[in-house]
């Protein structure tokens, strides 16, 4: 009868919140949500639509469902809904304001293309497999 040993546990390494909130991001996040109900976040997805097939979607929530990731970061909290977590691992969430516009700007290294307007975006989600590998 043979003795079968366990490997000992790989340690978990930490990994990257979702998406990264800049300064700038954080201070408009928090002007929106001080005139808000207490316990009220952002949360940040992707939806369908759009001439390159998808955009980003910004709400108000106070639910946080079991799958989503939550990031608390320089006094904000953004939720990410759980079927946009592949597509957004990585991302930096900006907000910038020029002489017509303002408005919140993703750097995502997920996203493969733009349309000529800005509206919407094609994004690669990220490989679970490769994720759930590094963790």
């Amino acid at each position: 009868m043979s003795v079968v040993e366990s490997s000992p546990a790989r340690p978990r390494r930490s990994l990257p919140p979702v998406i990264r909130i800049t300064d700038a991001a954080a201070e408009r996040l928090a002007d929106i949500l001080s005139s808000a109900e207490p316990g009220t976040a952002v949360r940040v997805g992707v939806e369908n639509g759009g001439c390159a097939g998808m955009s980003y979607k910004l709400d108000f929530t106070t639910e946080v469902a079991p799958l989503d990731a939550v990031v608390e970061d320089k006094g904000v909290k953004v939720v990410v809904d759980s079927k946009a977590v592949l597509f957004l691992l990585g991302t930096e969430m900006d907000f910038r304001t020029d002489k017509v516009s303002s408005q919140f700007v993703f750097n995502n290294p997920n996203q493969t293309s733009s349309c000529g307007c800005g509206e919407s975006v094609a994004i690669t989600p990220v490989d679970a497999e490769a994720v759930s590998a590094a963790g």
